[in-house]
């Protein structure tokens, strides 16, 4: 760290999430309600609680600030809420409706209901104008572009109140000449008004996917722009000295300039800081297999990283738009502590996806809510405090838990409060335990491999009953877990991804000269990127993929491959990568078969020095030292109840072994250890559980 501080701010849907690092170790851990009208207000509410830790004002504490980084769900909100700009679509002539075709694509489990209501349009049937132009495949100019059609659509944008334009041509990503022309007619009677091309945001093959992902950049783009302004503009008021850094869904910051045009960089900014922040708590473990679970309120979010590699997903349907830029790949599922729980008509108990949300929130929080949620169960099952008070305010009802569980799940199914929480609490552990499986087995990878990585304040009561259902054995809780996405924040690179199309047959015939030139050509540009950005030459680093696919095939598969000159011998290395991978993902190869190459990628990465965090040093105490006393909790379906001890996180010491059946508690989270496992605290500070 440059300066005395470094701070991350996670701006969710419900709270805004800061962790500033000292230069001397110490992390420091704040929250405030986040407000989506104007994200300035939180961020000052936050500045103002830590000044007050810290003692100093809040201009001395962002002048020491040697990076100020934001994770932000404006995008994301803005696509949720169909909040974003009036979108204009200049397009190939015939191609006005691949938007609406989609590729004759459904969405998995509606393929055959005949009633399920096609996506929102974000373009507008009349929105979309035809141009007559024609690049095909090879890069050659087929019918050269109309400019005077480009001006009549643009006048009638003019006229319609269009606030943003997208120009998406076929095969713009061989010659992108026409895309340029009509964004430059765009600019010059449109001035101000924000434009992008399928060239610049998405240059790969596949006319659907560049459309639609710059359609929707087009559409979120504005917004974003308003926002980061503010909050740059808000900085600069208080003196920063460096430039506000944004998150971005690929896994890395980027500076408020490169996030104003690309807004479809950053729709899953929240959460894509976690797998770095799960592979900085692995390391001193020696573990670069981590799978990540972050349960909120709301939502449980999960992430796969395999040998210190994060699961990327390109041309991917978020939200019902198809995305083709690098997100990492989060599976979101409606399963948090606030999530419902009902027996549905069909005598079925049915959790989530519907959640109680903060406002009333779960029955025992006391606010109005009359329909149990799954921190009802936990409350019943004993794995929470019955006389804790979250938040400073908000004391826990056990008794109206228990009347809420019984009401809504107990009498429906004829069954005992404490068997209606605990199948509660499977039911929820099922749901996640699948989408584990999702970003795991069917990816081609075993979750035994893999240690499980706790965040969120309500997953510290789950983690064990899942690494149980999946094979999992060895997890990790962070005391910073329930400000994860933040702390991730503080210890990510600068990442930029460079994409380009390069189709060829890789035979002996294949033009590697032509392929080294793409790639040198990729990383040349992001070089001259990061070090505009401040970067030294020594400071950045890079790796490469391609997308190649059997000759025939739709769909390609996407292979890391070492940096440096391909030659052929090096090919041969990529094809059996190539067939490698296709095994792992589809259980067969074809080495005899043809390969092509489609697609290229080089992600350009500017290194961030990391902060050094304090180490906690034994202090000879003892488990009874933090031992506050034993309470009934229930650990089958049978309703056995085990007198459990409870132990105080901050008290207790570094190296001590404590065997579940236990619960610790910290100040953001419980931790439920299950008969069977042990916990013990690290140094770096964070809790392992293994099993015993």
């Amino acid at each position: 760290m440059r300066n005395k501080y470094r701070l991350g701010i996670d701006a969710g849907g419900t709270f805004t999430d800061f962790v500033l690092a000292e230069n001397n170790g110490e992390l420091r851990v704040f929250k405030s309600p986040s407000t989506p009208q104007d994200g300035t207000i939180a961020i000052k509410a936050g500045l103002t609680q830590i000044s007050e830790a810290v003692g100093r004002s809040i201009e001395e504490i962002v002048q020491d600030c040697d990076l100020c980084i934001n994770g932000t769900t404006v995008a994301l909100n803005a696509l949720i809420e169909k909040k974003g700009v009036k979108v204009g679509l200049l397009c190939t002539a015939g191609h006005e409706d691949s938007l609406e075709i989609r590729l004759g694509h459904k969405e998995e489990g509606y393929r055959y209901e005949a009633d399920f209501p096609p996506a929102h349009m974000i373009v507008p049937r009349h929105l979309r104008r035809p141009i007559n132009e024609r690049v095909i495949g090879t890069g050659e100019v087929d019918l050269p572009l109309r400019e005077q059609e480009v001006r009549d659509a643009v006048s009638y944008f003019k006229a319609q109140g269009v606030e943003s334009v997208a120009i998406s041509f076929v095969w713009a990503v061989r010659n992108s000449a026409h895309e340029k022309r009509a964004k430059e007619i765009v600019q010059e009677m449109m001035p101000g008004v924000f434009v992008c091309t399928g060239s610049e945001v998405y240059p790969q093959v596949r006319e659907y996917t560049r459309t639609s992902t710059t359609v929707v950049n087009a559409y979120l783009s504005p917004v974003m722009r308003r926002y980061v302004q503010k909050i740059d503009d808000y900085f600069k008021s208080l003196g920063a000295k460096y430039p506000v850094r944004y998150f971005q869904s690929n896994g890395g910051l980027a500076i408020g300039e490169a996030m104003q045009g690309r807004a479809v960089n950053a729709i899953n900014s929240g959460p894509a800081s976690a797998p770095q922040a799960g592979l900085f708590v692995g390391q001193p473990f020696g573990i670069d297999n981590v799978i990540t679970v972050d349960m909120g309120g709301t939502s449980f979010d999960i992430t796969l990283t395999k040998d210190g590699q994060t699961n990327l997903n390109k041309n991917i349907d978020f939200l019902r738009y198809r995305i083709g830029v690098p997100m990492i790949q989060v599976e979101t599922l409606g399963a948090g502590g606030g999530s419902l729980c009902q027996v549905d008509q069909y005598g079925m108990l049915q959790v989530g996806p519907e959640s109680a949300g903060a406002t009333p929130g779960p029955v025992c929080y006391g606010k109005g809510g009359t329909i149990p949620a799954v921190t009802d169960a936990n409350l019943v099952l004993g794995y929470l405090n019955p006389e804790a008070v979250l938040g400073g305010t908000i004391k826990l009802n056990r008794d109206a838990a228990i009347a809420a569980v019984k009401e809504h799940v107990a009498d429906p199914l004829g069954i005992s409060v404490e068997k209606a929480a605990y199948g509660i609490s499977t039911i929820v552990n099922l749901n996640m335990v699948n989408g584990i499986r999702r970003v795991s087995i069917e990816r081609g990878y075993d979750p035994r491999d893999f240690a499980l990585l706790c965040a969120g304040g309500a997953a510290g009561m789950h983690i064990t009953a899942l690494a149980e259902e999946i094979g999992s054995t060895t997890v990790l809780v962070p005391k910073v877990s329930s400000v994860f996405c933040a702390f991730g924040q503080i210890i990510s690179d600068v990442r930029y991804n460079y994409l380009a199309s390069e189709p060829m047959r890789l035979d002996d015939d294949a033009n590697l000269d032509a392929l080294n030139a793409k790639f040198e050509d990729l990383e040349q540009q992001g070089r001259e990127h990061l070090i505009s950005d401040g970067f030294n030459a020594d400071d950045i680093s890079y790796t490469r993929s391609v997308e190649m696919r059997y000759v025939g095939q739709i769909h390609e598969c996407n292979v890391e491959i070492y940096p440096g000159k391909i030659c052929r011998e090096k090919m041969s290395a990529i094809l059996d990568d190539f067939h490698k991978r296709h095994e792992e993902l589809y259980t067969y190869s074809e080495p005899h078969n043809p390969v092509e190459l489609v697609n290229i990628e080089s992600t350009m990465v500017g290194n961030v020095a990391k902060p050094n965090f304090q180490t906690l040093e034994p202090r000879g105490g003892k488990a009874e030292d933090a031992l506050i006393g034993y309470r009934p909790a229930l650990f089958d379906a049978d309703g056995h109840w085990t007198d459990t001890a409870v132990y105080s996180g901050p008290k207790l010491d570094v190296g001590i072994v404590i065997r579940g059946p236990a619960v610790v508690e910290e100040p953001t989270t419980n931790i439920v250890v299950r008969p069977g496992w042990q916990l013990v605290l690290e140094p770096n500070q964070c809790y392992r559980l293994t099993r015993c």
